[in-house]
């Protein structure tokens, strides 16, 4: 569940007063970016505060995930080192409090860059023993948005049959490749990666699951994908128009707020029911 607009204000104050009670001045406070969670930078002590409502659960698991990768070299955002690193709770949401990178004034982030990130963060993956969910669990969460028409009173009945057929048709043959399998970012989209000093960083590691790399390579652009070693290029094909159907039906729940959320799900939708080559994410509409 996202924080409404109307508690935004209270939100950032509670950031602004566990900082301060860790010692960390926080005298301003900008929002980065609203959504099922805020990111506030925190000024002058420069922190990145991640507010979320108590029912966002994830929020344990990604501090514990991103404190084991930061022993190795995976390209991610960590922790600030400042504090100890831990969920603060505090007057109705959940706080953690991250290292701040600043935007770089560059252009977009090179393919091959890109891709090399993305390489060594799934090898830095390979040494963390997380319990997390697998890829399928957040296929199946996006069945039952689908097949429930109170979730989704809005998706006409040949967008909804279209996604029901997608899920059918694309599981089976993702399974019968029995491609191995590892801890992914879940999301690595351009919007989970920063351009700073010191290179492409990942961020948002709460999507994490289990699956086979194609599955994360669904998220970025294909010139990315296209320098990623090693690529199973079929099972990428299913991988993409799974993570298309995917979004369409999470975007289609009549509790999602994303911004121009619906017209982002008719264009993905137009993209699954126009059959392959499928796009990257990128490229859709609203998406971008």
């Amino acid at each position: 569940m996202a924080i409404q607009a109307s508690e935004v204000p209270r939100a950032v104050a509670v950031a602004r007063s566990t900082a301060s009670a860790l010692g960390l001045t926080a005298d301003e406070a900008t929002v980065l970016h609203a959504s099922n969670r805020l990111a506030v930078r925190l000024l002058p002590a420069d922190v990145l505060a991640r507010v979320a409502l108590p029912t966002h659960e994830a929020a344990a698991f990604e501090v514990d995930l991103a404190a084991r990768l930061a022993a190795t070299d995976a390209p991610v955002a960590g922790l600030d080192p400042r504090v100890t690193p831990r969920v603060h709770e505090r007057d109705g949401f959940t706080i953690t409090l991250w290292t701040y990178h600043a935007p770089q004034a560059a252009p977009e982030l090179p393919p091959a860059e890109y891709a090399d990130a993305l390489a060594r963060l799934h090898a830095g993956m390979q040494h963390v023993d997380v319990a997390t969910s697998h890829f399928t669990d957040r296929v199946r969460e996006a069945q039952l948005i689908v097949g429930s028409r109170d979730r989704t009173p809005e998706l006409v009945e040949a967008d909804r049959g279209l996604l029901v057929d997608t899920f059918r048709r694309v599981m089976p043959a993702i399974a019968r490749r029995g491609a191995p399998e590892q801890l992914l970012h879940g999301e690595p989209h351009p919007g989970n990666v920063l351009s700073t000093s010191n290179g492409p960083l990942f961020i948002d590691l709460e999507t994490a699951c289990r699956g086979p790399v194609e599955f994360d390579l669904a998220h970025v652009p294909t010139e990315v994908s296209e320098c990623y070693p090693g690529v199973d290029q079929a099972l990428l094909g299913d991988c993409r128009v799974l993570v298309l159907a995917m979004i369409a039906a999470w975007l289609s729940d009549a509790d999602d707020q994303f911004p121009n959320g619906r017209q982002a799900a008719r264009e993905l939708l137009a993209a699954v029911r126009a059959g392959p080559p499928y796009p990257a994410l990128g490229t859709i509409p609203g998406l971008q």
